[in-house]
């Protein structure tokens, strides 16, 4: 009983946030484009779609254990893909652009609020449509904003790291960005559970979360990777070796030997 009744108190803590959401994304939005100039419309969204975050993580009642440092300048974030939740546990520490597949705008709420959020979204087997988000990637670097990827381009169960498609990493050459490499890893009940693959449909697998008394996850940022001198599959190589290590919990001399990033120092988990 005690279960049904906390699952349907965050059933309703979620449907006030994504009233919030709309709230936001057709009233405040608008407004503070209106009333400020661009970069500080710009700075306040972030400030708002960050703290939507955060409230989203207290109601599913995030557990994060964050390590490393986070980017000090414009960069484009590229992560292992494991859940929609990745967004949400991303999103509230870095102020960025999110890239994700089309195929979210047919999602409820979460859809709209995407697009309302500036999330760009990538059409699969469209190379025009590709090419346009590339552009627009390259134009938000350059306006000095930070873009969210996920290169496997789907989700996994979190035990590998598929393939990176290297086009991503296109707009960082082209702007001279850097790259910042995360790995996330769910843990206790939350590793069996949080992957959102297949056949899964967001709002029955968003209830499953909601069922699940707490989510574990560890969040590691990695060492920023310079692209001068780089082509997009050298850094796409290398971007993945980093994540699949930390993924694999490999740390032994021959692994980091094989990942191209030998000066790297370990780094000790600590609770935000």
């Amino acid at each position: 009983m005690k279960l049904k009744i906390r699952l349907l108190y965050k059933l309703f803590l979620i449907t006030v946030l994504f009233i919030i959401g709309f709230i936001i994304a057709l009233v405040i939005f608008p407004a503070i484009n209106v009333f400020l100039v661009a970069s500080k419309a710009r700075t306040k969204r972030d400030l708002i779609k960050k703290q939507w975050l955060r409230w989203f993580g207290l109601i599913v009642n995030l557990q994060i254990i964050k390590a490393g440092e986070l980017p000090e300048q414009p960069a484009i974030i590229v992560s292992n893909h494991i859940s929609w939740l990745d967004i949400i546990v991303i999103g509230q520490y870095i102020p960025a652009y999110f890239v994700a597949k089309s195929d979210i705008l047919s999602w409820p709420v979460i859809g709209f609020l995407a697009r309302q959020a500036g999330t760009i979204f990538i059409r699969r087997g469209d190379k025009k449509h590709i090419m346009a988000t590339a552009e627009k990637m390259i134009w938000l670097l350059k306006q000095n904003s930070n873009i969210i990827a996920f290169p496997e381009g789907t989700t996994t169960k979190g035990d590998e790291v598929l393939s990176f498609h290297a086009s991503l990493f296109q707009p960082a050459l082209l702007t001279k960005s850097v790259i910042q490499p995360i790995a996330i890893q769910y843990q206790g009940i939350a590793k069996g559970h949080a992957p959102f693959v297949g056949d899964d449909a967001f709002i029955p697998h968003l209830i499953k979360m909601l069922s699940v008394d707490k989510i574990e996850v560890h969040l590691s940022f990695l060492p920023v990777v310079n692209t001068s001198g780089k082509n997009r599959h050298s850094v796409s190589h290398e971007t993945r070796a980093m994540i699949l290590a930390t993924v694999s919990n490999d740390s032994s001399p021959e692994a980091i030997e094989n990942t191209d990033w030998v000066d790297v120092k370990p780094i000790a988990y600590t609770s935000t």
